[in-house]
């Protein structure tokens, strides 16, 4: 059974925060599916990911091509991940089902800080997934650094 991550982003953006769970996620062994709302979002991300530095290479894919299920990271809009995720972030208030989360390793739920709808879609997500069993955390990185919060 695996647990769900909040991250709630007040320092960082996403473009600069997401690469380092990527490669986190990675390290582990992870094949991972980024879920987001909007297909041009997740077309900047994807070219956001590309952009990145050499030495933080993350080979990915946008959902929808003929390699899908060959992706380590695949970037989608669905709730279907054809790359056989064992965890799943999510970005942009995407929602996140509690099977899901005792499904998978992980699910890491990525919040604007700076953005009072991003922080309360992230709360009801947070009430509906401890409600119903799953195993919570709660990052900040209000210090500077990520510190844990709380946990359910």
């Amino acid at each position: 059974m695996g647990a769900a991550y909040f991250y709630h982003l007040t320092r960082r953006p996403l473009q600069e925060t997401l690469p380092v769970l990527l490669q986190k996620a990675r390290g582990a062994g992870w094949r991972i599916a980024v879920r987001g709302q909007q297909s041009d979002r997740m077309s900047w991300l994807d070219d956001t990911l590309w952009q990145g530095s050499a030495d933080s290479f993350l080979a990915h894919g946008l959902a929808g091509g003929p390699h899908d299920a060959l992706q380590p990271i695949l970037l989608t809009t669905t709730t279907e991940s054809a790359n056989a995720p064992d965890c799943l972030m999510t970005v942009d208030g995407a929602a996140v089902t509690p099977e899901e989360v005792q499904a998978l390793e992980r699910v890491c739920i990525l919040f604007d800080g700076t953005d009072p709808d991003a922080v309360q879609q992230a709360r009801g997500q947070w009430k509906n997934l401890t409600g119903a069993g799953c195993s919570a955390q709660y990052w900040s990185e209000e210090s500077g650094r990520w510190e844990k919060k709380a946990e359910a």
